[in-house]
């Protein structure tokens, strides 16, 4: 089954950040921000993965923003993106189900690079 709209994209979201929550390296970045409050970033992320994979309008936000105060590396990057595509392939397969892949790796693409660069100016700035 591929992922057809809010009610897989909300499974996808859902067992994603479960997986998160529980890992020894991503789970203590994300619950120094998050907290023990999960829904509204949930809620969030299932609007985000709307607007990615189906254009549907209701996302607001800047994700690079919230991210770029993150202690994150590399391999922060590398495991969100094993932890996502396994979930993807856990729960669907297809074309839109290839296309969250692609854009997660995208996404992870991009925020490594921006935040390489911002590292990059202020160690001219100092």
């Amino acid at each position: 089954m591929d992922i057809k709209g809010k009610d897989e994209i909300k499974l996808l979201v859902n067992d994603f950040y479960t997986k998160v929550r529980q890992d020894d390296l991503l789970g203590p970045v994300f619950a120094d921000v998050v907290h023990d409050d999960w829904q509204p970033h949930l809620d969030k992320m299932y609007d985000f993965w709307n607007a990615a994979l189906f254009g549907v309008p209701g996302f607001r936000g800047n994700p690079f923003a919230r991210h770029a105060p993150l202690p994150i590396t590399p391999k922060h990057f590398e495991r969100w993106l094993e932890l996502f595509n396994s979930t993807v392939d856990q729960h669907f397969e297809g074309p839109v189900a290839t296309e969250a892949k692609s854009r997660a790796l995208l996404m992870a693409t991009v925020f490594q690079s921006k935040l390489s660069r911002m590292k990059d100016a202020f160690k001219v700035i100092v």
